[in-house]
């Protein structure tokens, strides 16, 4: 016999659908119960901390820097509700501590340094993996190479990003383009350098270079104090355009005025180093603006051509001993290496190049051109890694910034050049939690970014410091 239907009066469907809908509403309010409790429970609390954010405003007080995993979730007033969660919200009292981006160096060079000196031998996982750590230590969180690397950079950048290989992020450039003949002295270990002779040959090597996606194309254009021949005009011009035909932004490492003044007319992107011969024109900036080219000063570079010989106060402090290789110390405080600074053309050049590129960085900066910090640090044994960085912002609050300033230029500045703002830079909500912890207030005096008492990425503590390693 078949079944009798009942059926349903339209009361009792209407009482059946807002049974199923609560029934499902509930169970959506306890999944994201469960949600948040889990977040919660990937949660860490600094407390009562000063945080400068980078974006170039005071900093704030008394704030509480609330991560979840990797990255940060609120910064929160004093007063506000900290989460907390049964489940294993971990919260760290961080009274009279300083937070602070972690900083960006976006002109370095790792691989080639050991010991005294730089060579391709050297260039080995071993030897880069100790360059990134060391950054690390020191509050660097991510280094663009400019140019020096060898092929197996790119294996090893897939490793840094996706966080298998440690220390700072790595940016690179590949195989930058030289000069037969010319710069980078072959003698500093960078003989895996394109150097092409004709503009179809630039080209080629242009089109090579990027089947391996680098972050940038680097080229040498000057003349290393007139040691060496130039790029010509036609040869970098080349680059510059085909690296655009390959979606690929071009640096170039300039000292003099003259070259200065042609290459934004072939559309280079961002200068590696200050103009430092003669002052920047007013219409080099306007040409400059109008074509979007950044500028990295390296302020530090032409400081440390020239410092060793004048016995720095900085000289014995642990900070800058502890960056040093092995042997750099004694070298820079022999009476030899003094003796050659004071016949050394270069250094004679750089005495008078320091204060040039001071002068040329502030006008860049007041002009509203994207200035970003770089050091060149690794690339000779006189700058070392992490101290150069740290070097480079004193010397910016020299050239005329206030420490907030400098601290912006190094991080958020940095992370637009280097068009990652969108995930670091900042100390923001939902972008990364990479900072460092300071002992004292560095918008006080800009040294004081060398109090570091921790180095923290992606939401983790990766770090000590340099005096702990």
């Amino acid at each position: 016999m078949r079944p009798q239907l009942k059926l349903l009066h339209p009361a009792d469907i209407c009482s059946f659908e807002i049974g199923r809908y609560l029934r499902l509403s509930w169970v959506c309010i306890l999944s994201l119960a469960i949600g948040a409790m889990y977040v919660q429970a990937q949660t860490t609390v600094l407390r009562n901390v000063t945080l400068i954010d980078g974006n170039g405003g005071p900093p704030r007080q008394h704030v509480s820097l609330v991560i979840a995993g990797d990255k940060i979730h609120a910064i929160l007033n004093q007063d506000a509700k900290i989460p907390v969660s049964s489940q294993g919200t971990h919260t760290i009292d961080l009274s009279g501590k300083t937070i602070m981006p972690e900083l960006i160096n976006c002109h370095g060079h790792i691989g080639l340094l050991k010991g005294t000196k730089t060579a391709s031998a050297n260039y080995t996982k071993e030897n880069v993996e100790r360059h990134l750590l060391q950054y690390q230590d020191y509050g660097v969180g991510a280094v663009q190479v400019m140019g020096t690397d060898h092929d197996e950079i790119y294996s090893w950048r897939k490793e840094s990003r996706e966080g298998t290989l440690p220390g700072a992020l790595i940016f690179s450039a590949g195989r930058g383009f030289g000069v037969p003949d010319g710069m980078p002295p072959l003698a500093m270990g960078m003989d895996q350098v394109y150097r092409p002779s004709t503009p179809e040959e630039a080209r080629k090597d242009v089109q090579e270079l990027a089947l391996h996606k680098p972050d940038l194309v680097k080229m040498w254009v000057d003349d290393f104090y007139g040691q060496y021949p130039t790029m010509k005009p036609e040869i970098y011009a080349a680059i510059i355009d085909e690296a655009h035909k390959q979606h690929l932004r071009a640096a170039a490492h300039v000292f003099h005025l003259e070259d200065a003044q042609r290459l934004p007319d072939d559309g280079l992107d961002i200068f590696a180093h200050s103009i430092r011969d003669a002052e920047i024109p007013e219409s080099l900036i306007a040409k400059m603006k109008r074509n979007h080219v950044a500028y990295i000063a390296t302020l530090s570079l032409d400081d440390f051509a020239t410092a060793y010989g004048d016995d720095p106060a900085w000289l014995s402090q642990p900070f800058f001993r502890d960056s040093l290789e092995p042997g750099v110390y004694e070298m820079i405080t022999s009476q030899q290496y003094k003796d050659s600074l004071k016949t050394s053309k270069p250094a004679a050049i750089e005495r008078d190049a320091l204060p040039m590129a001071m002068k040329n960085f502030k006008k860049v900066y007041d002009a509203g051109i994207l200035v970003a910090l770089g050091t060149d640090s690794g690339a000779t044994p006189v700058r070392a890694f992490g101290f150069s960085e740290h070097m480079e912002l004193q010397l910016l609050v020299q050239a005329g910034l206030t420490p907030l300033q400098a601290i912006t230029v190094g991080t958020k500045n940095a992370a637009q050049l280097l068009h990652v703002s969108s995930e670091f830079g900042t100390l923001t909500p939902g972008l990364k939690a990479n900072f460092i912890v300071l002992d004292k207030d560095p918008s006080l005096d800009i040294h004081n970014t060398e109090s570091i008492v921790s180095v923290w990425k992606d939401g983790k503590k990766v770090s000590d410091g340099p005096r702990a390693n």
